[in-house]
């Protein structure tokens, strides 16, 4: 495995708008990146298995839940650290990112936001140390973009709920320890409820043949008459709004990911091109390649921009849903854009393990679809500047 020589491009000096804090949490998280992630996750993606041997490090670094409260065992940062953390992350992998976003946002946050003292107390620390993992059970076989229409639901038995239904598409499912599941009551109001494994009749299957976040455990939730203890249901928020609150949490993170990808698959192909002769110079100095490397840079600095402000304003209680959304969308696509460009410039050596970029690529292509697609994303933004729905 070569040394990793990433170096992050700043382009804009954007470092200046960060506090020490921010830099000291970003740089943390960039060395233990460095350390533990880079020299094996080849070897992971390849063997498509997650490295559970670096969950703890995970934790360390304020990887699960870093804005939760430090009196429920989180770190109590603010979200630029948040965002800073996850691009780390993601600039090593992206299926690393996604289990450290599933169990931040999507199950630490709304046990923090929707569950009652109780279940904060008993769930919180442990995932906030890695020692509990959890998954997010919204999407269905038959409901993804559309997760209203669902039809995995719970009935009430008296002195417990009976859970019936299936979910999809689970990241950290074959090994979570929790799920926090959506699912419609009697009424058709949908709840969050917390399913333990080892409930009898819950099941998570694992799915196979990903060509994509190969190095993240992917799985299904099967419930069939699971009997859910009335305590473990989410108290203090129902409605579809209620899932889509952790999704806003989620898709900032991926924002703020995305961009490390972008930015590890730019900084091996200028790199690269300052290495590779061809017609007796480096091809950095050919016209066409100096116009990628240009373009790529110029993104990166858009969408860090983007960003931070997105980070401010979430840290200000002012950011939109609507604003989420299209940073997701936009460095998403920005970072598939610059790793099919980069893995050009490596030629056959971009396809290989030996560089990050086809990696990056593949990842990537589960990261425009999942938490909102590239399209619904689109639509929010429309609907947004004009008032109409398109969705239907």
């Amino acid at each position: 495995m070569k040394p990793d020589l990433f170096q992050a491009p700043d382009y804009y000096l954007l470092d200046d708008l960060l506090t020490e804090e921010h830099k000291l949490i970003r740089d943390a998280a960039r060395a233990w990146v460095k350390r533990e992630v880079s020299p094996i996750i080849e070897e992971y993606a390849q063997k498509a298995e997650f490295p559970k041997q670096i969950i703890s490090g995970l934790a360390e670094i304020g990887g699960f839940g870093p804005y939760i409260p430090t009196e429920y065992g989180g770190a109590g940062l603010d979200q630029i650290s948040y965002g800073l953390i996850m691009q780390e992350i993601e600039r090593g992998d992206s299926g690393v990112r996604s289990t450290s976003s599933v169990q931040s946002s999507l199950v630490m946050y709304p046990i923090w936001k929707y569950g009652n003292e109780e279940q904060r107390n008993k769930y919180l620390p442990k995932l906030a140390t890695g020692e509990m993992i959890g998954c997010f059970g919204l999407t269905e076989p038959d409901h993804g973009s559309n997760p209203s229409g669902m039809i995995t639901n719970f009935k009430d038995m008296g002195d417990h709920y009976l859970l019936n239904g299936a979910k999809m598409w689970i990241s950290n499912a074959p090994f979570a320890d929790i799920a926090v599941v959506w699912a419609k009551n009697e009424e058709g109001r949908i709840h969050g409820l917390i399913v333990e494994r080892g409930m009898e009749g819950f099941t998570t299957p694992e799915t196979h043949n990903k060509w994509s976040l190969r190095a993240s455990a992917t799985g299904e939730l099967i419930f069939d008459n699971v009997k859910v203890p009335k305590e473990n249901l989410l108290p203090n928020k129902s409605g579809l709004g209620a899932p889509l609150g952790c999704l806003d949490s989620a898709r900032y993170g991926i924002a703020w990911g995305a961009i490390g990808a972008a930015m590890d698959c730019y900084d091996t192909a200028l790199r690269y091109s300052k290495e590779r002769i061809q017609f007796d110079k480096p091809i950095g100095a050919t016209q066409l390649q100096q116009k990628k490397l240009a373009e790529m840079i110029t993104e990166i600095t858009k969408a860090q921009m983007l960003t931070w402000r997105l980070g401010v304003l979430r840290n200000e209680g002012r950011a939109t849903s609507a604003q989420i959304s299209m940073a997701k969308r936009n460095n998403v696509n920005m970072a598939l854009e610059i790793a099919r460009d980069a893995r050009q410039m490596l030629g056959g050596m971009g396809i290989t393990g030996e560089y990050s970029i086809m990696r990056h690529m593949m990842n990537l292509e589960s990261v425009v679809t999942y938490e909102g697609t590239h399209d619904i994303h689109l639509l929010i933004t429309g609907m947004d500047v004009t008032g109409f729905p398109a969705f239907k």
